[in-house]
């Protein structure tokens, strides 16, 4: 069996494999089914400063190879994160867990970092500027590359921990601002968010999803996310985590070539809740057949 292990911002994963903010609740839930130590860490639902209860109904549209969500950052807020949520996850899962946050202003995101930082179990924070779903915030942050550096520069003031910024495909730049989050601090970039997306209902004549329009996801989009994160991968010196239509171990190995250091499973988790775990078991397999011996051998190979 070759090496799976990789180095996220100076911790260790056993392997590369990360479910994503949204697809694997609080980890708990899947512990249920498996024994979710099997992955290298896992980012948990997106947590707000205020608990949300998300958007109306109804939230999900199927489409071709993907789906289209509008969840709207359901959450209980972070106080019940760390009361509630935390101390279950603790009792099955004993690595450290990646933190996704998201925020309604510089404050909002400043504000639960630093209570999440204080966490023992936290190891990294995912901070979500790029939600495309939620008025008023999210992506209205990621779609300028200072206002993004400006939530890197208040989260990093309040926390110790590794902040990785999450970014949104849904620009028309995103090297500039993954490189003005490197420059304002961040200590790694994830990408991609979700794609904009929507279908119409043709009987009712409407949009399928109350919000007309949320995130599309899944493998339809692997393509687009793969190209982003070669190019933000080419032009940051900081750890990237590529997202976006993963669903193999094979997409893993593309997504490390193209210069991930770690790599987050979404929409998959949603079609299969065994999905990251068959990709984890997978991969010893697809290194043999393509004879590699240690996956940092192949961070970042297809070269800008």
């Amino acid at each position: 069996m070759g090496k799976m292990s990789v180095n996220l911002c100076g911790i260790e994963l056993d392997n590369p494999v990360i479910p994503a903010s949204g697809t694997f609740g609080y980890g708990y839930e899947f512990a249920e089914l498996y024994d979710i130590n099997i992955l290298g860490t896992f980012s948990f639902k997106g947590t707000t400063r205020e608990p949300r209860f998300g958007n109306p109904t109804p939230r999900i549209a199927e489409c071709t190879a993907g789906m289209i969500n509008a969840v709207g950052l359901q959450n209980p807020g972070v106080e019940k994160v760390i009361s509630e949520e935390l101390p279950k996850l603790k009792k099955c899962f004993h690595k450290p867990v990646m933190a996704n946050v998201s925020g309604f202003s510089i404050e909002d995101y400043a504000y639960t970092c630093e209570k999440l930082d204080k966490e023992e179990q936290v190891g990294w924070l995912e901070v979500n500027v790029s939600c495309p779903n939620v008025h008023g915030g999210g992506m209205a942050f990621g779609t300028n590359a200072s206002c993004a550096a400006e939530v890197v520069k208040a989260v990093k003031k309040v926390t110790t921990k590794p902040v990785i910024i999450k970014l949104s495909p849904n620009v028309t730049d995103i090297v500039a601002i993954a490189k003005a989050c490197e420059e304002a601090g961040a200590d790694g970039i994830s990408l991609v968010n979700t794609l904009l997306g929507m279908r119409i209902d043709l009987n009712k004549r409407k949009p399928v999803i109350a919000n007309t329009m949320g995130g599309f996801s899944g493998p339809a989009i692997f393509p687009v996310a793969l190209r982003m994160v070669y190019q933000v991968a080419n032009a940051v010196k900081v750890p990237v985590v590529g997202i976006g239509g993963v669903a193999t171990a094979e997409n893993v190995l593309e997504m490390m070539m193209a210069g991930a250091t770690a790599v987050e499973v979404g929409a998959q988790n949603l079609v299969d809740p065994f999905a990251s775990k068959k990709i984890v078991e997978d991969i010893p397999r697809v290194m043999e057949k393509y004879r590699i011996e240690k996956l940092t051998d192949i961070i970042g190979i297809i070269g800008g």
